[in-house]
């Protein structure tokens, strides 16, 4: 049973979306500020967390960028309608995936449980049982899907289950295009709709942590138009 954490300043949202949750299977805790959940997480995470923007104490913003410093859990932020400063800014901060409110309950039990499976896709990749399944390399890259781990130079660089996919996907064929949709399909269910800037912000979000590892990285090149081509270096 996956334990998920509900964080939003409005008791309604946390009383008939946990209600749903549970209906569906799911261990709920709900906080009502990000304060709050910030001292739970801080004993126990859960497998994870949906956050409001707008909160009280501390925002929703401000917990992931906690959050970031110490684990890379899937997270969906709750946004408003047509704020999308905030949905660019939280996917570009590290967030998974994002829902508008006000929202359908059943949409984002679907986004929950497409993000929960890339998450088990990741972490346990049980179908593959040769050596090429769990480990990559790629030039200055290596892979491990066994493990979530990604080293640049021999750098560790940690990454969200979403930018873990999308890096994968394109180191698998140097030289080759992705196209945005052909990304959307790898990191997202298929039955999942997410826009192109959705796609773009993880894509800024991995280059810019690759960099952390090495300043002068540039093996993901954009295709204005097309997609992106992961050039081995």
């Amino acid at each position: 049973m996956s334990k998920i954490a509900l964080v939003d300043d409005d008791r309604n949202i946390l009383t008939s979306v946990s209600m749903t949750l549970e209906a569906e299977g799911f261990e709920v805790e709900t906080y009502n500020d990000g304060q709050a959940a910030l001292d739970a997480f801080n004993k126990k995470l859960p497998d994870m967390a949906v956050l409001d923007i707008k909160m009280p104490r501390m925002d929703g913003m401000d917990l992931l960028q906690r959050l970031r410093q110490k684990t890379q859990m899937p997270v969906i932020f709750l946004t408003s309608k047509d704020d999308e400063i905030d949905e660019v800014l939280g996917l570009r901060m590290g967030a998974d995936d994002y829902v508008k409110k006000p929202f359908s309950q059943r949409l984002l039990v679907e986004r929950i449980r497409a993000l929960l499976r890339r998450q088990e896709a990741v972490d346990g990749d049980a179908a593959g049982t040769g050596p090429e399944s769990k480990l990559m390399e790629r030039g200055n890259l290596r892979m491990d899907s066994l493990r979530h781990s990604v080293s640049w130079k021999g750098n560790d660089v940690s990454l969200t289950v979403t930018e873990f996919l999308l890096l994968q996907a394109l180191a698998q064929r140097p030289g080759f295009v992705k196209s945005r949709d052909q990304l959307m399909d790898v990191a997202y269910d298929d039955q999942v709709y997410v826009d192109d800037r959705t796609i773009d912000s993880h894509i800024k979000r991995l280059r810019k942590k690759m960099r952390t590892a090495d300043s002068d990285f540039a093996a993901i090149e954009t295709l204005y138009g097309i997609g992106y081509r992961y050039n081995e270096e």
